[in-house]
């Protein structure tokens, strides 16, 4: 299944339905009166967060959506069925954005709805213009017209834990070793074009969804590459795990390389807590492991972590230094919004 994660759509909602002008006539009734019908109600366009979708394919075939149209009132005051809604079902964590790319609505939480357009509301008979001084008029309203917007959909995937390197740090072999997702593994660069998704369990108790989007390299904040698109992708996240491959001779400008791009990019990931792990441990020799897991502790001024997706080396331990600080994340925010307003402990 191919990977969608911004898509842009037009969406209009249904006129209403224009009243009718009609008089009762029936047999041995000498007074009818007025009996037309009101119109209904135009269809609304809503947007809701459904599980079981992690992308936007269905709308990269179909952009246009119009919701249905009021039927026409009809005499003896037979009002007219309201227009059908149209639903546009996105993935859990898809932002909805107007044409000039300002936020409309966040997507956060599986049955969250919201409506795009507002049907038009149908028009009234000739029945409700009746009175003492006009007994039999011959007007009617027409049903409002419906609303028409354009909107961008995009979606930013739910995950805890984002990774995050150069290409080729070993990425996606760690997400293998971590979790049961199967990801494109090989040895060149740029391997993984779109985000993979995995579930980590640790124990009964313990699991969190592990992100790994494309390598970045550098320029990426100004589209060299695949630019840092996707980095969208693990705003959400509570931590970052930055892979260092440590089979390159300078480790360090590998980690300032993704640093700059991260704080380029901004929307508080260079602030997000980070591990730092030196992988592919298993490829270099105890003297030339320990030299570059020091570099790299000095350049980045925090602890290296020593790991192999590839031979599951430290693996176990890094998830679980990842999950506690998942957890955490979790508690913090979860005491901030509890807090009244205005509170200061």
């Amino acid at each position: 299944m191919k990977f969608l994660d911004q898509v842009k759509v037009y969406v209009r909602s249904g006129n209403g339905g224009g009243g009718a002008v009609s008089f009762r006539r029936e047999k041995y009734i000498e007074y009818g009166g007025p009996d037309g019908g009101d119109g209904g109600r135009g269809g609304d366009v809503w947007v809701e967060a459904v599980e079981g979708l992690n992308t936007l394919i269905d709308y990269r075939y179909q952009q246009h959506f119009k919701a249905g149209t009021g039927v026409h009132g009809m005499g003896r005051n037979r009002h007219g069925a309201a227009g059908a809604d149209v639903v546009l079902k996105v993935p859990v964590g898809t932002e909805v954005l107007d044409e000039d790319k300002e936020l409309i609505v966040d997507l956060e939480a599986a049955g969250q709805r919201y409506q795009l357009c507002r049907g038009g509301n149908g028009g009234f008979g000739n029945t409700h213009f009746k009175g003492p001084v006009n007994q039999a008029p011959r007007h009617a309203n027409p049903g409002q017209d419906g609303e028409e917007r354009a909107i961008w959909l995009r979606l930013k995937l739910i995950a805890d834990v984002g990774l995050v390197g150069l290409p080729n740090a070993g990425k996606s072999t760690f997400l293998a070793a971590a979790s049961a997702a199967k990801p494109k593994i090989a040895d060149y660069p740029f391997t993984t074009l779109a985000p993979n998704l995995g579930m980590v369990d640790l124990s009964a108790g313990e699991r969190f969804v592990l992100a790994d989007i494309p390598g970045l390299i550098e320029g990426a904040s100004e589209g060299a590459g695949i630019g840092t698109r996707f980095l969208g992708h693990v705003e959400r996240t509570a931590v970052l795990v930055h892979l260092v491959d440590g089979t390159q001779d300078d480790v360090a400008k590998a980690w300032k390389t993704v640093r700059h791009e991260l704080e380029a990019y901004g929307e508080g990931l260079e602030d997000k807590p980070e591990i730092l792990a030196l992988n592919k441990i298993d490829a270099l020799d105890e003297e030339t492991r320990a030299a570059r897991a020091a570099e790299l502790s000095a350049a980045a001024g925090v602890p290296v972590r020593l790991v192999s997706g590839a031979a599951g080396m430290g693996v176990t331990e890094l998830l679980r230094e990842a999950y506690a600080l998942v957890r955490q994340r979790k508690a913090e925010a979860a005491a901030e919004s509890s807090e009244p307003e205005g509170w200061t402990p």
